[in-house]
């Protein structure tokens, strides 16, 4: 499905949803067809009811009669034939109708839903550091299914509301144009009230839509911390939030609703009046012989059936309000720009030897811009960076907390782009590479882990769905799982539940890294990748690493030391900037920051360690 290519201020939300469903175009129009045949052959009964009265009144003299068939019986015939078949026709436009709108209704929710979600798997980071989840929840779920129902019931009303209206007027202009005006004066009226209440809804219901989000968000953010709300004991305190928002959420509403439900009755006040008109009016013309019985008869039922469809414009109208509201924060979501733009050169995983080179990276969050003077007065979380790690070395970034390690992985992995400077594989710049071929050539082990929802082996074929069971098993190994997982209840099998609470932290990060070894990629970064394990452990899976680090590159970022003694090459951070480098020993003697930091950690006060 092809995007909008504007924003959706530029036009009217509708209209974008217009564009946007170019493909469905069809279907909508013989949705249209269907709705209107339904309602012409819905209104004739009051038709037939006049018909029948004429028949009744006049006798051979009745319309009919003047058709060629005086005999009443056959009247009669003609009448029940007519009727039937009305009812036929009427039913079968019935079923088509709904049919067609509820499926285009599905379809373009679906649709719209898979696109949209697509896009915003294509965000930056950045984006989603500034968004809640709730709020994309709420887009991506309640958003688009108001649209839905606006789709499935809305548009079929507002369609046989200006059918009703345009019949039945024409009816009444053709029967009795002295007075079928009366009927059709206050319809200007009710357009101009539909109007009135339209703007007027438009700000309540963004007001709703909005906070449809902030609740959303509330409650997403206690579920995933409902471990710390109990350990804390605050659930009193949650609940209290909880009510607040969703107290908001409720006044919002009704204030939308004390105005929508104001519709209903005006319009009807309205409506009363040309119903007034026409029963006194055409009733005096029926009486002094100016108006057949049977077009009076026509003329009081038509109007009783406009009422009807034209007090329910209220209901229609909160519809078409929601579905404005949700369709334009719909709409403003796929508008969000792609901050990282991808590159065209492919770059395959198994042609990458693994040579990482940053040239002066400077790099700042949420500056907002790119290359302008502004960038440069933001504080650099990595500042004029240059370093190398050759293919098929061990390299360890050390520092404090703060001082850019994780950040650099980042930049490797483009969640974010420098504003200064480059970040060469093999001497191309990533910027000019496919950014799925990237990704696809580096496997990252974070000490955040995320499990999803699923079974062990679900979770390690992620990285390499097509991978056999002897793989899945060889990696498990490889990161010291094995073991445990043939504990579980079910092996392999076993469902480790949303985030993989079922789990220890220990054995969360051990299928992280066993997902990782599966992918099997030239580059390997570990981010803290044992820091959830105890000693035990960690030792095993550092002799796996070792392993596993060999003929790949591997980027190993650390706050135990002991774990980075080997590396090849070790670089130090230091508020943004490489301040060291060098291998262990070399930094030990050097007697610099790394050095104080092995002595920490050692609890050596001075001198370095053999």
């Amino acid at each position: 499905m092809d995007l909008p290519t504007k924003t959706v201020n530029a036009r009217h939300p509708l209209k974008e949803l217009w564009i946007y469903a170019g493909s469905f175009h069809s279907t909508v129009r013989w949705a249209t067809v269907f709705s209107i045949l339904n309602k012409l052959f819905d209104l004739a009964p009051p038709i037939l009811i006049g018909t029948a009265v004429d028949v009744m009144v006049e006798r051979e003299n009745s319309l009919i009669a003047k058709l060629g068939l005086p005999h009443l019986e056959t009247q009669l015939l003609v009448l029940a034939v007519a009727t039937g078949l009305i009812w036929a026709l009427e039913s079968l436009f019935e079923y088509l109708y709904r049919v067609r709108w509820r499926n285009l209704a599905q379809a373009i929710q679906h649709s719209l839903r898979i696109d949209t979600y697509d896009h915003v798997q294509h965000l930056s980071m950045a984006y989603f550091e500034n968004q809640s989840t709730g709020r994309l929840m709420a887009i991506l779920n309640d958003d688009i299914n108001q649209l839905e129902r606006f789709l499935d019931e809305g548009a079929n009303d507002i369609l046989q509301v200006l059918t009703t209206t345009i019949v039945i007027g024409g009816i009444f202009l053709y029967l009795a144009p002295s007075i079928g005006w009366m009927t059709i004066l206050p319809m200007p009226f009710i357009i101009w009230g539909s109007i009135y209440f339209q703007k007027r809804l438009v700000p309540l219901y963004a007001r709703v839509r909005e906070q449809v989000g902030v609740l959303n968000s509330r409650l997403s953010n206690n579920l995933s911390g409902i471990a710390t709300i109990k350990s804390f004991t605050t659930e009193s305190m949650e609940l209290a939030s909880v009510q607040e928002e969703s107290g908001d959420y409720q006044q919002r509403n009704r204030e939308a609703i004390r105005l929508s439900s104001a519709f209903v009755p005006v319009i009807r006040m309205i409506i009363v009046l040309g119903f007034i008109a026409i029963l006194y009016f055409g009733g005096r013309m029926t009486l002094n012989n100016e108006l057949a019985i049977g077009s009076y008869s026509v003329m009081i039922f038509m109007t009783q059936r406009l009422l009807w469809p034209l007090t329910r414009l209220g209901s229609t109208l909160d519809l078409y309000q929601r579905a404005v509201a949700s369709t334009n924060r719909v709409f403003e979501l796929l508008a969000t720009p792609h901050e990282i733009k991808a590159g065209s050169r492919a770059l395959p995983a198994s042609e990458v030897a693994g040579t990482v080179t940053f040239h002066r990276v400077t790099f700042a969050y949420n500056t907002g811009q790119s290359n302008t003077a502004d960038v440069y007065s933001m504080p650099s979380v990595v500042n004029d960076v240059s370093f190398e790690v050759l293919a098929g070395q061990t390299a360890a970034i050390v520092g404090a907390t703060g001082s850019g390690k994780s950040t650099i992985v980042k930049l490797l992995l483009r969640f974010y782009s420098p504003q200064k400077g480059c970040i060469r594989i093999d001497g191309g710049d990533i910027r000019e590479a496919r950014l799925d071929d990237l990704r696809r050539a580096i496997g990252l082990v974070s000490q955040d882990v995320f499990l999803f929802h699923g079974t062990v082996r679900d979770n390690i074929l992620y990285g390499r769905p097509n991978a056999d069971d002897r793989e899945i098993e060889a990696g498990a190994r490889a990161a010291e799982a094995h073991e445990f997982i043939v504990r579980l209840p079910n092996g392999y099998d076993t469902v480790v539940g949303e985030r993989g609470q079922k789990l220890s932290g220990g054995q969360r990060q051990r299928l992280s890294i066993a997902r990782a070894v599966l992918k099997d990629p030239p580059i390997l970064i570990l981010d803290e990748a044992t820091s959830a394990v105890d000693n035990e452990t960690e030792a095993a899976i550092q002799r796996s690493l070792e392993q596993i680090a060999i003929g790949r590159t591997t980027i190993v970022i650390a706050h135990r030391l002991s774990t980075i003694r080997n590396a090849n090459v070790i670089f130090v951070l230091d508020k943004g900037e490489l301040s060291e480098q060098g291998t262990h020993d070399e930094l030990v003697d050097r007697g610099g920051i790394y050095a104080s930091l092995w002595r920490v950690q050692t609890g050596l006060r001075q001198g370095p360690a053999s």
